[in-house]
Parts: structure tokens; C-alpha cells; sequence
């Protein structure tokens, strides 16, 4: 079982910048990736960004050159650093894992961008 704590949301200025947080309960390195959805009141949950297990990363066309996804393998976290934010990246994040044939959610963490 593998727990997931996101943190690091919060209200931000249009223009501003957040960075989340995930953090796991165990090494990051035995997923085969792990990646950040966001979900909009009344919308679906969408991919914001993604990373494999060897580095490879993938973002949602909304968000290339303004969001970055990062690990650190010491502190078993990973990262997401959203810079530029705009009204509509509002919603509630979310961390993802995939271990084998399983998926493993955080609980979600809060983005409100005001303009």
C-alpha cells in the first residue's frame, strides 16, 4: 500500500507561483511514475504533468513551459512547480503513483487562482 500526502496549495494572484508537494511513503524509484491531475469544479480530472520512473516527463499542452515536474528520490517526494498561474489552472491537484498494476491516489491539495 503505498500512502500519498500532497501539500503546498493555497490562493495565489494571477501571475504568481506555487509549488506542490507529494509526499510518499515509500522510495519513489519502485513507481513506475508519477504524475500531477488537476480537477476544475464540474470538469473532469485531467493530466497536468507526468514522469517514468527513468526521467521521461509529459504536460498537458496548457501547461508546457510554465508548470515543471520534479523528484527528489532522497525525501521521496515529488514536485510540481507552477509558475505563471492562471485563473483557469484553479482546481484541486492531485498526486498519482503507478506501482505495477496499481494506481494510488493522494487526497488532493486546493490551487485558487484569483485575478
Amino acid at each position: 500500500q503505498v500512502q500519498l500526502v500532497e501539500s503546498g496549495g493555497g490562493l495565489v494572484q494571477a501571475g504568481g507561483s506555487l509549488r506542490l508537494s507529494c509526499s510518499a511513503s515509500g522510495s519513489i524509484f519502485s513507481f513506475s511514475a508519477m504524475g500531477w491531475y488537476r480537477q476544475a469544479p464540474g470538469k473532469q480530472r485531467e493530466l497536468v504533468a507526468d514522469m517514468t520512473r527513468g526521467g521521461s516527463t509529459n504536460y498537458a499542452d496548457s501547461v508546457k513551459g510554465r508548470f515543471t515536474i520534479s523528484r527528489d528520490g532522497a525525501k521521496n517526494t515529488a514536485y510540481l512547480q507552477m509558475n505563471s498561474l492562471k485563473r483557469e489552472d484553479t482546481g484541486v491537484y492531485y498526486c498519482k503513483a503507478n506501482v505495477w498494476s496499481n494506481e494510488y491516489w493522494g487526497q488532493g491539495t486546493q490551487v485558487t487562482v484569483s485575478s
